[in-house]
């Protein structure tokens, strides 16, 4: 990374946001990512966004699936969101959750819940605005 990169992370990474766990059920297990650039975006038709890093090994298993949750953690859920940031491990171990409709997987005490299908998916520099109906 860049001198330019590495200050760049650092300033978005002090912009205070919230963080959602976005999950699915895969083979009946648990499978998720962290996202701290969640967005709603319109209400009618109820649509939210977040994006997803070009990197994710998650991400490419979870774009199929037919339904999709996004939790929306609370400031007591701090671990849950490190947990599902991590790379490699089982990040549901010790998570409460529950699936939804179709697979999509909620986490138990989050402080709003989305059980969603993706509308669409733009490749934008590093990352993919992925947009959500809710």
């Amino acid at each position: 990374m860049t001198a330019v990169e590495l200050e760049l992370r650092r300033v978005y990474g002090a912009y205070p946001t919230g963080v959602t766990a976005v999950a699915g059920l895969v083979a009946r297990r648990p499978v998720g990512i962290a996202a701290s650039s969640f967005v709603p975006v319109s209400l009618e038709p109820p649509l939210v966004s977040v994006c997803v890093a070009h990197t994710s090994t998650t991400w490419p298993v979870l774009r199929d699936l037919p339904r999709i949750g996004i939790s929306v953690l609370g400031a007591h859920q701090e671990d849950v969101g490190r947990r599902l940031g991590a790379r490699g491990g089982d990040r549901f171990a010790g998570v409460a959750w529950r699936s939804g409709r179709e697979g999509c997987v909620l986490i138990e005490g989050a402080a709003a819940w989305f059980d969603c299908t993706i509308e669409q998916q733009f490749r934008s520099g590093d990352h993919d605005i992925v947009v959500f109906r809710v």
